[in-house]
């Protein structure tokens, strides 16, 4: 049988590609959210629905690994609690309901920088939802942690992060050692990395930023 894996943020910039190199690799992919994904698969099956309904969706999938690309801005959401109630509520009750379902194995993209005691709310914020998954207690966890995510094509238009890029492509000649983990992340590398851990099976709690979304990514 297909392995199932079942995508939350489907519509978003790494969501999509996910689903697609899931999908070229055979699994059965599925998307849950809120409004319709620029689906580039006829094959991967999209459910379209309220998140209050995302229970009974996961519940009737049963996937064997969820994988979480949820996420926004500040600005996009329109305050901080909006945001968090994004980045980190809707996070987590969708790794929630995925555990209730018998999901093991759980994925998130969260970023480099995410701390508890960090001075940005986005990455306190990005560090809780990391504890919170902790918490939920998963056979498995990978969480990524990218740096600011170039590449592919966004549906909605960030003038910040497009103006970030610009200054990443001179900024990363100069990320050496420990600062390469602050490097630009293609976003189709992020993807990719996400779908070579989808068919892990050993336990534990696994961090990964460049380096090893790279390695991941070929």
């Amino acid at each position: 049988m297909k392995r199932k894996i079942l995508i939350a943020g489907g519509s978003g910039l790494v969501g999509r590609q996910t689903a697609d190199f899931l999908a070229a690799n055979g699994y059965e992919v599925h998307l849950v959210s809120r409004r319709p994904s620029a689906l580039s698969m006829p094959a991967i099956k999209e459910h379209v629905a309220l998140s209050d309904d995302w229970p009974a969706i996961v519940a009737r999938i049963k996937p064997d690994c969820s994988i979480s690309c949820l996420g926004t801005t500040i600005r996009k959401a329109g305050s901080q609690d909006a945001f968090k109630a994004i980045d980190h509520d809707l996070v987590l009750a969708f790794a929630q309901v995925s555990q209730e379902a018998g999901v093991q194995h759980f994925i998130t993209v969260s970023s480099v920088g995410a701390m508890p005691a960090s001075g940005s709310f986005y990455l306190r914020t990005k560090a809780e939802m990391e504890q919170g998954l902790r918490n939920i207690g998963f056979q498995r966890l990978d969480i990524m942690r990218p740096s600011l995510l170039t590449g592919g094509h966004r549906d909605d238009h960030r003038p910040g992060e497009a103006f970030g890029i610009l200054l990443a492509q001179i900024a990363d000649l100069l990320m050496f050692g420990p600062m390469k983990r602050y490097a630009s992340t293609p976003s189709d590398k992020v993807a990719k990395a996400i779908a070579a851990l989808a068919n892990r099976h050993d336990g534990g709690v696994f961090i990964h930023e460049n380096d090893s979304i790279n390695a991941l990514a070929g």
